[in-house]
């Protein structure tokens, strides 16, 4: 099998400490270096030997990729090229604290996708997520204002949302954009049976991204992607599909 897809996490720092987040939860990040440049040298040349028309690469992770937007910045003028001719499609997702004019604006000119995490209504979102509803929709009306249409959107579906299902989806069918919901798992998780019941409602109203592996998850397979090899802490992780073969 082909590897197609790519992420890298350039960090693992936040500048928010949400509620249910699992990642720092379980305290097992580890700050290990990792030559990124060199990650983005071994993707062009597979990219060009295996004659791929179009490579998907996330600079997401672990972390709030603009609280090291200096760094990003650098690789995507490195991939410049590739980004331009759309052999490379790139995208990056932000708690959207940190979004300004002149970040989306680069990101924009250099055709970056960029998924903003919101949680739904302002109650809920600001329970979860650091009382941060007020800057995430600044950053999200901002990116509109320069790219004429709303950002695709990030949701996690716990109990509050649950509790809350047809305002939650209303407030998401106001975007007219695509929405990614993962299912809430660790301390504060709901069950895959209500995940799905949620879905089935929320796939009948909004344009809801759909799928059975992810990094994040749609509530079932947990995987990187059956053709997608994943890069943090200084380790290169693969999926069991592709565990024998080389990159």
């Amino acid at each position: 099998m082909m590897i197609t897809r790519a992420c890298i996490s350039i960090n693992n720092r936040c500048n928010l400490s949400c509620k249910y987040c699992h990642f720092h939860e379980k305290k097992s990040i580890q700050e290990n270096e990792m030559n990124v440049f060199h990650i983005l040298d071994n993707i062009m040349y597979h990219i060009d030997k295996q004659k791929i028309n179009q490579f998907k690469l996330g600079f997401v992770g672990n972390g709030e990729p603009l609280l090291d937007y200096a760094l990003l910045k650098e690789y995507i003028l490195y991939i410049k090229e590739y980004l331009r001719t759309r052999k490379i499609a790139a995208y990056t997702i932000t708690n959207g604290v940190l979004a300004d004019e002149e970040k989306l604006v680069f990101l924009h000119n250099n055709n970056i996708n960029i998924g903003f995490s919101i949680d739904g209504i302002k109650e809920i979102h600001n329970k979860l997520r650091c009382n941060s509803y007020e800057q995430v929709m600044k950053g999200i009306n901002l990116f509109y204002n320069i790219n004429g249409k709303y950002p695709s959107m990030n949701c996690t579906v716990g109990k509050d949302i649950l509790n809350h299902k047809e305002e939650t989806i209303a407030f998401f069918e106001q975007f007219d954009n695509r929405v990614t919901f993962s299912r809430m798992i660790g301390k504060y998780g709901i069950t895959l049976a209500e995940f799905h019941g949620f879905m089935e409602l929320a796939t009948t109203k909004l344009n809801v991204r759909t799928g059975s592996y992810d990094c994040t998850m749609y509530g079932g397979l947990c995987a990187a992607g059956i053709d997608n090899i994943f890069y943090a802490n200084g380790r290169i992780y693969i999926t069991a599909a592709i565990k024998n073969r080389h990159f």
